[in-house]
């Protein structure tokens, strides 16, 4: 006898409203389907792995309980989501996710009306959340605001302060507390399902709220004394006590992949009268997928893969990424200076901090989701004499700006800032760019900000940063690998505020701040092959500004342009200010300044991101020949 063939229930769910009419019993088998379809995606496409595996079967309870998009669902940092954009109307193009013109990594906005809050960021989706179910209460409008955060991103202050405020949303706001690393629960089984199930029942909740309008005919101290009988028993067999003294309801711990112990628990919750509520899953990040369960990182992010091995597609051999020189550099130089720490909020293969901690464990620190906690803290071991280096991607740095101005620069305080990720990022895009931390770090007095050309340079600059005690100095550097260029044997200490010429001529100059150095000397070719002399300066430094060597090919050439993968207000804004304060633009200088443009832009490959831009060579030359007022073909004549 032949088994009949099982008809696929995916291709039959292109919203969460075709998930509503499917039958509690095949919830099952979609979410295997959808699970073998996420896998097959990212497989072709890379991207975060482990993360969305783990809340499929929370993906399909949610859709198919609550009304999404009118209950507007949050997914705090909204890697986790593909699940969800598959089923909401973008499967077509989940084979496009992070490639130009396709689909986001994270949550969009502009994407879908299932997104209704777009997050890259962690730990933000608790206040959107409550910002959704307060709005359309006010309004009187239908819809509760559901926020998914997991227990990482709970390490963040940002989502205990929204939690602090939640009341005033009443039942309107569900936060679902998705538990896949820290094991805040204890092993999830038929008792704990049974008791969250019990919990949030209106049976419950109905008697539950009968026992209060008879307490509070009775004595205040007797009232408390229930209140508190009722708070410990339940917190004895469900745990949540820190949820209750934050106003939440607390539910669970229930298994995340139990479709069965999931729906009725979340259809408790939905039509409960109590609230704000909190619901507390377990799941298993990489679920259903063994190469992802039993890796270390559980496939957090990968490369495109072999869906039947799970082996990812390594990129050929080449120069060593950025962050491990910095943290091969940083472990070196430990050795010898005993007040070197370091400091990752969360990143800390991400930022090179995990090599350092494998040779120094004692003097590594990574304090979780926590930027603003990070800088702090590394105040106060500069404060003390140690030698902090605090490193952090230059857009989660932005998260910390108030404490890297209050409480390092005001105070003047040795800091070091270990930028990652500066410049354009792309497969993460916007939300991950590092555009702007040049912009918003040299505003600030007794600041030093550097710019690595090129891997040697960041081994200098990590150097100069650890001898460095007169007050905070940063230092940025690109995602990906280096140039290629041989790493020093002895790191060299750079003089603060003093950049190098590269190449010497007489006509053209262009002065570079990072890694655009590579392009700025391929568009000095270009250039002398015209017969423009170029003269190429690493000013290495955005402050102090090299003043001498810039006051120098001013007076000296005809053209000056200053190039960085940074936004406007950085380098050459501060170049432009010091050439008016000195009268240099008085005698006919023509200065053109190349940086980010005003806009935030979408993920694509890296190349063509900076091409978008228009910050590689034959911009360059477009630049130099537009400012000479050649008769050029622009862009299309420096290429050819």
């Amino acid at each position: 006898m032949t088994s009949r063939p099982v008809t696929p229930l995916l291709d039959t769910v292109d919203t969460p409203e075709d998930l509503r009419k499917l039958k509690p019993e095949d919830l099952r088998q979609l979410a295997d389907e959808l699970r073998s379809e996420m896998i097959s995606a990212v497989g072709s496409t890379g991207g975060h792995l482990g993360s969305g595996l783990g809340v499929v079967e929370l993906t399909v309870a949610i859709h198919y309980v609550f009304d999404t998009p009118t209950d507007k669902l949050v997914w705090d940092v909204g890697h986790q989501a593909y699940p969800h954009k598959i089923l909401t109307g973008r499967r077509d193009r989940i084979r496009t996710l992070r490639q130009g013109g396709g689909l986001s990594g994270f949550t969009k906005r502009s994407e879908s009306e299932y997104d209704p809050f777009g997050a890259a960021h962690s730990s933000t989706s608790i206040s959107a959340a409550l910002g959704f179910a307060v709005a359309n209460k006010l309004k009187g409008q239908p819809g509760k605001g559901i926020a998914v955060i997991g227990d990482g991103a709970m390490s963040a202050g940002m989502a205990y302060e929204a939690m602090n405020n939640a009341e005033a949303a009443g039942n309107r706001l569900v936060v679902i507390l998705n538990d896949n690393d820290m094991s805040i629960a204890p092993p999830v089984g038929g008792l704990s399902a049974y008791l969250a199930r019990m919990v949030s029942s209106s049976e419950y909740l109905g008697l539950r709220s009968l026992a209060k309008r008879l307490s509070a005919k009775l004595s205040r101290r007797l009232n408390h004394g229930l209140e508190k009988a009722e708070e410990f028993t339940r917190g004895m067999v469900t745990g949540g006590t820190l949820f209750e003294e934050l106003g939440f309801y607390y539910v669970g711990p229930i298994d995340g992949h139990n479709l069965d112990h999931l729906i009725p628990v979340l259809e408790n919750v939905r039509d409960s009268e109590q609230g704000p509520i909190l619901v507390h899953v377990v799941t298993k990040k990489g679920k259903g997928y063994a190469p992802a369960e039993n890796s270390a990182d559980k496939y957090h992010g990968v490369q495109k893969f072999d869906v039947i091995t799970g082996e990812q597609k390594k990129s050929a051999g080449g120069p060593p990424a950025y962050q491990n020189v910095f943290g091969d550099t940083l472990a070196k130089l430990a050795e010898t200076d005993d007040r070197i720490c370091a400091i990752t909020a969360a990143m800390p293969s991400g930022t090179g901090v995990d090599r350092f901690a494998k040779a120094h464990p004692e003097r590594s620190f990574d304090v979780g989701i926590a930027e603003q906690h990070a800088v702090t803290f590394a105040a106060g071991l500069a404060a003390q004499g140690m030698r902090p280096f605090c490193a952090i991607y230059s857009t989660f740095l932005q998260r910390a700006f108030d404490q890297v101005v209050h409480d390092v620069a005001i105070q003047n305080l040795p800091v070091r800032f270990a930028i990652d990720r500066a410049g354009l990022v792309g497969a993460d895009g916007a939300t991950h760019a590092g555009s702007f931390d040049v912009t918003y770090l040299t505003t600030l007095p007794n600041m030093v900000v550097m710019a690595a050309a090129d891997e040697a340079e960041l081994v200098h600059m990590t150097y100069t940063a650890a001898e460095y005690d007169a007050g905070p100095i940063a230092f940025r550097y690109p995602r990906g690998n280096g140039t290629g260029v041989a790493l020093p044997e002895t790191p060299q200490l750079l003089e603060i505020g003093k950049g190098r010429v590269v190449r010497e001529g007489t006509k053209v100059a262009l002065l570079s701040l990072g890694t655009r150095l590579a392009e700025a000397l391929k568009a000095a070719d270009a250039l002398e092959a015209k017969g423009l002399s170029t003269t190429v300066a690493d000013l290495r430094f955005a402050k102090p500004l090299d003043t001498a060597l810039i006051d120098r090919l001013m007076r000296t050439h005809e053209v000056v342009v200053t190039v960085e993968e940074a936004a406007i207000g950085g380098l050459g804004a501060h170049v432009l200010t010091h050439a008016s304060d000195e009268g240099l633009l008085d005698a006919g200088l023509k200065i053109r300044t190349m940086r980010l443009p005003d806009v935030f832009q979408d993920h694509d490959d890296p190349a063509k991101q900076y091409d978008e831009a228009g910050l590689n060579a034959p911009h360059i030359i477009d630049t130099v020949l537009k400012a000479l007022r050649h008769n050029s073909a622009g862009v299309e004549e420096a290429r050819a």
